[in-house]
Parts: C-alpha cells; sequence; structure tokens
C-alpha cells in the first residue's frame, strides 16, 4: 500500500492554500485525512491530483482546490448539522470539524427535517427544490450549478424572506448522472 502523506501535504500546499483558502482547520484536516479511501483502489493515485475523481458511476469528488473553496465559503461551525448529498470526503472533513452529517445519494430519499449546511460534491442542472426545503433558516447550501461547459459553485443563504443565491466560482465538476440539463429541441 502506498503512503499518501507526502501528496496529502503537497495537495495543501499546492492546490488548497495557493486558491485563498485561508481556513486553517480546512487545511489541518487535509492533510490528515486520507483522500485515497474516498475512491476505488485502481484510481488511489488520482485522489490528490488537480482534477476530479469519479468514486462510483455518475459520482465524483471534487477537485481539491474546489472542495476546499467550497467548505470555506460554507463556513461550517462545530455543532451544526450536515447533509451531505453524494459528497463522501466534504462529509469526512466537516465529521472532523466537529459537526453532524447525515450521508445521502443524490437522486435517492432526503432524510426529513432541515440541516444547518447542505452540500453536494459534483454538478447539478440546478439545485432540486427537495435539497433548497433542506436548509434551515439561516442555513447554507454549497452546490455546483452547470448547465454548459462551466459550472459555478454557488451558495445558497436561508433568511427570513427566502433563499438567497450567489455564485462563488467557476468550477468544471461533470454531472451527477441524472442530473444532467434537459434541453428542449427548438428550431
Amino acid at each position: 500500500m502506498a503512503d499518501f502523506t507526502a501528496a496529502r501535504l503537497n495537495m495543501v500546499e499546492s492546490q488548497v492554500r495557493t486558491q485563498d483558502v485561508t481556513d486553517v482547520r480546512l487545511h489541518d484536516v487535509m492533510r490528515l485525512l486520507p483522500r485515497e479511501d474516498f475512491v476505488p483502489s485502481d484510481k488511489a493515485y488520482l485522489a490528490y491530483a488537480d482534477l476530479e475523481v469519479e468514486y462510483a458511476p455518475g459520482r465524483w469528488l471534487l477537485k481539491p482546490r474546489d472542495v476546499a473553496k467550497l467548505l470555506q465559503d460554507l463556513r461550517p461551525m462545530p455543532g451544526e448539522r450536515v447533509l451531505a448529498i453524494s459528497a463522501p470526503y466534504a462529509a469526512s472533513v466537516m465529521e472532523r470539524l466537529g459537526l453532524t452529517v447525515t450521508r445521502a445519494e443524490a437522486g435517492g430519499d432526503l432524510p426529513s427535517g432541515t440541516f444547518d449546511i447542505v452540500v453536494c460534491e459534483g454538478a447539478v442542472d440546478r439545485a432540486p427544490a427537495a435539497w433548497r426545503s433542506a436548509v434551515a433558516s439561516d442555513g447554507r447550501m454549497g452546490v455546483v450549478e452547470r448547465d454548459g461547459p462551466v459550472g459555478k459553485a454557488c451558495l445558497y443563504v436561508a433568511a427570513h424572506d427566502g433563499l438567497g443565491r450567489r455564485e462563488l466560482f467557476d468550477c468544471f465538476a461533470p454531472f451527477l448522472a441524472g442530473f444532467e440539463p434537459k434541453h428542449a429541441f427548438a428550431l
């Protein structure tokens, strides 16, 4: 079994810190959390590369840079409740930060209730209504929305008057299977 300790350190130093990810809690967790454990063993060598890695058919880990930026913008705080949708690495990072994480698969039934944070790794055409409804009052959702070649990492924030949306950064995450845009034919 390969030792990925140096690769983890290099990932944080060259892909995360250089992209304005300044939350040292994220640096500390990402230096220790074995990202190779979240991908099939024949893809372990890709775990720390600057690319998305398919961990199951149609399911992707975001690039280290992208997941770190998205998590930083979600501002996770110990004790908060998280719904991680097809986001195994992000879920584990937040667990190590002291958050309570519920895991779900995109396309499956979501657990009932609302969450302080909802996060997904992989792109969707638009955040589904069920995901938006899972965001608690004053909660946040981080998701990549994409309808062309370039997606946008988006932050949704729930307030008393509804759910606001802000685009954070460009992201090339592959679509989650079943969440591709459905374009109508037109003449």
